[in-house]
């Protein structure tokens, strides 16, 4: 696998009874870059993101992270290799402030994941890189909020610094923007550009124009296969996906999923 490549999938497979949710994908995830998974409802986006974040096993194929077959490893494995998943969901603590779910992912940084006795003084010396990490997300003036009391948009950006935590070489967003209005849609995509400078991004959206302004690459599903791929000027000209969306080849891409 060449080096510029830092995630690959070969032949990959998923059914269930009989069900063939994903059919034959093959990925390549060029290192540096925003890759985005999109389809229509029902493609196989969702599966396929499980079977990269090992939530599911493939029934058949190999999945492979910076050359490593990583097909059968447990999801803690493939996340201490660098590659972390945010959810779809926001997974914050909604009762302990915006600085304390930062210092809670940072925490196995210390060896003390486990020491519930341990004084939560001992966590204090994490707080610096706390602030870094919520500065570089915009969060730092609402260090000391509580979770539940931040906007949408910003729970969403709590999540990626608790993600940031870990220090991925590769991060997987699931739904980043989904159930956004306007404004904090614009956060988001701003802040994934952002913290995409100096890592790798792979992510399932519905928005197409947020993929149309972010990714470098666009891979699209439809029924568990690859209908297309490329960049978004030819990906969206493309009639298979014109097809899979608008059941025409005649109507425009643009706009779909706002």
């Amino acid at each position: 696998m060449s080096s510029d490549i830092i995630l690959e999938t070969r032949g990959l497979v998923k059914e269930f009874k009989g069900f063939v949710a994903v059919n034959g994908v093959n990925l390549k995830v060029q290192r540096g870059t925003i890759h985005a998974l999109i389809g229509p409802n029902g493609a196989g986006k969702t599966t396929c993101f499980n079977l990269l974040t090992k939530f599911l096993e493939p029934t058949r194929g190999t999945i492979l992270l910076e050359g490593s077959d990583i097909t059968h490893e447990k999801p803690a494995q493939v996340a201490r290799r660098g590659m972390v998943r945010s959810f779809q969901i926001s997974s914050t603590f909604p009762h302990m402030s915006v600085l304390e779910n930062v210092r809670v992912a940072l925490q196995p940084t210390l060896g003390t994941a486990f020491n519930f006795w341990q004084s939560s003084r001992t966590l204090d010396q994490l707080n610096g890189r706390c602030m870094e990490l919520l500065d570089h997300v915009g969060l730092a003036s609402f260090a000391h909020l509580q979770a539940s009391e931040l906007p949408y948009g910003r729970k969403r950006a709590l999540e990626i610094a608790t993600t940031l935590a870990m220090d991925p070489k590769l991060l997987l967003l699931d739904e980043p923007t989904q159930g956004m209005g306007h404004e904090d849609v614009e956060l988001v995509t701003q802040l994934i550009q952002k913290v995409a400078a100096d890592r790798t991004v792979l992510m399932v959206e519905h928005n197409m124009s947020v993929v149309g302004q972010i990714a470098d690459t666009i891979t699209v599903l439809q029924f568990g296969e690859v209908i297309a791929e490329g960049a978004y000027a030819e990906v969206s000209r493309n009639p298979k996906v014109l097809e899979a969306y608008m059941g025409s080849t005649d109507e425009a891409l643009e706009g779909i999923g706002e």
